[in-house]
């Protein structure tokens, strides 16, 4: 039976949490280089033309020229957002906005395809990396909306990491510890300062059953 959230058809000018992980909970993201590679490809994709070649944004040493080739190709820069992100050992998060229809199948493909092959080559494998197709929920109503973004920044607590000191998710964009061109934490914080935000993600912590029970997705 097809997931409930297994989405076929996204509509524009909507937001979107997509999720997914490795296959009977397989490691995806071994080491520090997995997890640069698979941001590398979101960047890249996400970036325009000149923006795509900033060595501050993107390292090209870690894409293949066609891969660097396709991801141009595809033109996504300014046609979807990435709007929070935080990858996992063995899954990820993905809150994005997309402003034309095909814009987050065509990046979640590409991406995916990328990745497989990047993660077959280097660790000598085959078969199957993720659990089927990537899984889609559209984030339609407020309190959705609100919480999504932390829930994904809260998910480093399950293997005992802080939000704030982990490498590999948005959080330290939406608290003003960093910046970058291809994340847009303005449009996740829901008019809220980064202190104010910060507050908000830390004060869930106690009651974070609450925020998986109703946001479950790759757990």
């Amino acid at each position: 039976m097809p997931s409930k959230n297994a989405v076929k058809e996204f509509d524009a000018d909507a937001m979107y949490h997509v999720y997914n992980r490795g296959n009977n909970k397989r490691i995806i993201f071994f080491d520090e280089r997995d997890y640069a590679v698979f941001l590398s490809f979101l960047k890249y994709a996400l970036l325009s033309g000149d923006e795509s070649s900033a060595k501050d944004e993107v390292d090209t040493s870690l894409l293949s020229e066609n891969k660097r080739f396709e991801l141009r190709r595809l033109g996504l820069a300014g046609k979807v957002d990435l709007v929070s992100y935080c990858l996992m050992p063995n899954h990820f998060h993905l809150q994005l906005y997309q402003y034309e229809s095909d814009a987050i199948t065509k990046l979640m493909r590409s991406i995916a395809t990328g990745y497989v092959m990047y993660f077959n080559k280097r660790y000598e494998t085959n078969g199957s990396l993720f659990q089927g197709v990537y899984k889609a929920s559209r984030i339609k109503d407020e309190g959705y909306f609100q919480h999504i973004s932390r829930y994904i920044h809260l998910n480093p607590l399950d293997i005992s990491q802080q939000p704030d000191g982990y490498d590999y998710s948005s959080y330290k964009y939406y608290i003003g510890l960093a910046k970058a061109r291809w994340v847009k934490p303005q449009l996740g914080l829901a008019g809220m300062g980064d202190v104010e935000y910060a507050r908000f993600v830390k004060e869930w912590i106690l009651d974070r059953k609450k925020s998986k029970t109703k946001y479950l997705a790759a757990e």
